[in-house]
């Protein structure tokens, strides 16, 4: 970023910061109890969290923007007073404010608001630690604890529209009281809110949560718990696929696939380092036998247990085991959204245990493995973090800054062979060892990230993961982790935006529907579908995965339905095609392909299919 769009973004984020207070300020003079906690500036606007006696509603938005363009209008002035802390405290206790309390109380013990990334980002609070001085905004009657700047007065925050409610658990603790959180689109000027607005519901329509339940691809119930998503049929056709495409590549690579059971003891997760690095994370122990048991967040130290169930020789490496494994995370209740996080999770996980000097060949062919998975997926648009450890931060990075170098080094090597671009980023590191994160965007420009290579020094020394060298003499070998899919929850999460729904014909829960005009149709349609059954062809599922819509609803209304699912091929069969043996072939995107035989329908699916890219239409 030059200097130029650095001063731009600050301007931008002033005024919108300076907007979040003013409308903080018109929440409060329509419900003077209101309770607030914080108001941040994000990446299109800014949203605020706000606890009122009676629960604001989508049609209330209209009332606070109007109230808003009204203290624009008053051009109110952004004041500035500093306060002792225990003052301010005293203020907003006055107030009737807890939040802020809080927040003060944070600042007072910590020296940090400590809440959150975007709270910390914000710089909510501001002290001068010599004299401890709080500093506070004023905005018509509507006080805040605040570093600032903002702009002159009220008639400069730009254009907006409050645009989104949402619940916002306070502290992100699901035990803590459940805020509003109400989100506004801000900028400069007009047209670039309508254009947000315009991305925003473009976004909304291809929400993987919304098109999941349009595609019954996976089903949340409160009775099985928060998280633990029940995957539908057509959603078991996508990770089943997804593991096929996994498995063919894999094997290829050289890859054995494993299975590992869902819980361990906590000797386990002691010895892997989870239990001292990752606990808050993982799910509370089972006592079973007078031990106790966890879920494994984790993979990999089962994965250790069968690289130890043998000796290993030199010639044995690399071994590189694979397994869609199970794993389960304690994710708060605020953080949960649909697929993108979840608590019950299956990963595309694999661990390849090598020597020293294999290690950055082996790196090199896992990037490989990603950069073939994205290009069938058409994914372009993706950066790559080489994430660090902090040495600052010794509770968190195990203290071995030479293996820490030398693993850094390797990955740089491998990638600058590659030739693959990637920034560097310290503090973002596994506790183990420094890893590639790999950042992706949908079509409309939502990141997620989604898969990772890492490499780990630790383990073998955890777990004694040695072979013998050609020397004779025991040696440790290095672990490679990755997961090129990343989850299947993530990943198809990502793909339903990706595709809007549309999935090429090979990953398609229903490649295809026949559909017949009238009942006397009805036997050759199904005549089609037992032939099409029986096409060899290779997929996950064994063959060409046909329905046949035998419903009393109208042709029209039957290739509409088909269409709202998103199934690639509609054939439509009446009294022609019964006579002629032919099909009426339609695609989902509308165009009328015309008469054609059943061998040059299966040809086209066919090639499709095992070249998991479709035909131009």
């Amino acid at each position: 970023m030059d200097k130029n769009q650095s001063s731009d973004t600050l301007i931008l984020d002033t005024m919108r910061h300076s907007c979040a207070h003013v409308m903080a300020a018109a929440i409060q003079k329509l419900w003077p109890d209101a309770k607030f906690g914080v108001g941040p500036v994000i990446a299109n606007g800014f949203y605020y969290d706000v606890l009122t006696p009676t629960p604001i509603t989508e049609q209330d938005l209209t009332l606070i923007e109007t109230q808003m363009r009204k203290l624009k209008k008053k051009k109110h002035k952004f004041t500035m007073e500093m306060l002792p802390l225990t003052e301010a405290k005293v203020y907003m206790k006055e107030a009737e404010q807890p939040f802020k309390v809080e927040l003060l109380d944070l600042l007072e013990q910590k020296g940090t608001t400590a809440i959150t990334k975007a709270v910390d980002d914000d710089k909510t609070l501001a002290m001068d630690q010599e004299n401890a001085l709080i500093s506070l905004y004023k905005t018509d009657q509507f006080i805040d604890l605040c570093r600032g700047p903002h702009v002159n007065n009220t008639s400069e925050i730009g254009h907006f529209k409050l645009h989104k409610l949402a619940g916002a658990y306070w502290r992100g603790d699901e035990k803590r009281p459940q805020l509003q959180r109400i989100y506004a689109v801000c900028f400069a000027q007009k047209d670039e809110v309508e254009q947000e607005l315009d991305r925003l519901e473009k976004i909304k329509e291809r929400d993987h949560r919304r098109l999941s339940k349009i595609l019954n691809i996976y089903h949340m119930e409160d009775v099985i718990g928060r998280g633990l998503p029940l995957w539908l049929p057509n959603g078991t056709v996508l990770k089943r696929e997804l593991e096929f495409l996994a498995a063919e590549y894999e094997r290829l690579d050289g890859y054995k696939m494993v299975s590992t059971p869902h819980l361990a003891k906590a000797q386990l997760y002691e010895q892997s380092g989870h239990l001292p690095y990752y606990k808050e994370d993982m799910y509370n122990p089972i006592e079973l036998d007078k031990e106790h048991y966890y879920l494994k967040p984790m993979n990999c130290p089962h994965h250790h247990m069968i690289y130890s169930s043998q000796k290993r020789s030199y010639r044995d490496l690399p071994l590189r085991l694979t397994e869609w494994g199970e794993v389960y995370r304690y994710e708060k209740s605020g953080a949960l959204n649909g697929l993108m996080r979840v608590r019950g999770l299956c990963i595309n996980d694999g661990h390849i245990y090598c020597r020293y000097d294999q290690v950055k060949s082996e790196f090199k062919k896992v990037m490989s493995m990603h950069m073939t998975f994205y290009k069938i997926f058409g994914i372009t648009d993706y950066s790559m973090v080489l994430a660090l450890p902090d040495y600052d931060k010794k509770d968190k990075y195990t203290d071995d800054h030479e293996n820490w170098e030398m693993m850094a080094r390797y990955i740089r090597e491998a990638m600058a062979e590659l030739d693959l671009p990637y920034i560097e980023e310290e503090g973002e590191a596994a506790f183990y060892g420094p890893k590639i994160d790999f950042t992706i965007k949908s079509a409309l420009g939502t990141e997620y990230t989604i898969s990772t290579c890492q490499l780990d020094f630790m383990a073998p020394k955890r777990f004694d993961l040695t072979y013998r060298g050609e020397s004779g003499e025991e040696e440790a070998c290095l672990v490679i982790h990755r997961a090129p899919l990343g989850t299947h929850e993530r990943f198809i999460a990502f793909l339903l935006e990706h595709y809007g729904g549309a999935f090429p014909t090979w990953l398609a829960p229903v490649q295809a529907v026949i559909i017949p005009i009238a009942d006397r149709h009805q036997a050759y349609a199904e005549k089609l579908q037992h032939l099409m059954f029986r096409e060899k062809v290779s997929t996950a599922t064994g063959g060409l995965r046909v329905e046949m819509d035998a419903s009393s609803e109208r042709m029209q209304k039957k290739i509409r339905n088909a269409q709202v699912q998103k199934i690639p091929y509609m054939l439509v069969v009446g009294d022609n095609e019964v006579a002629q043996e032919t099909i009426s072939l339609r695609h989902r995107s509308g165009a009328d392909l015309g008469s054609v035989k059943l061998d040059q329908l299966l040809s086209r699916m066919v090639t499709e299919i095992h070249s998991r890219q479709d035909t131009p239409i």
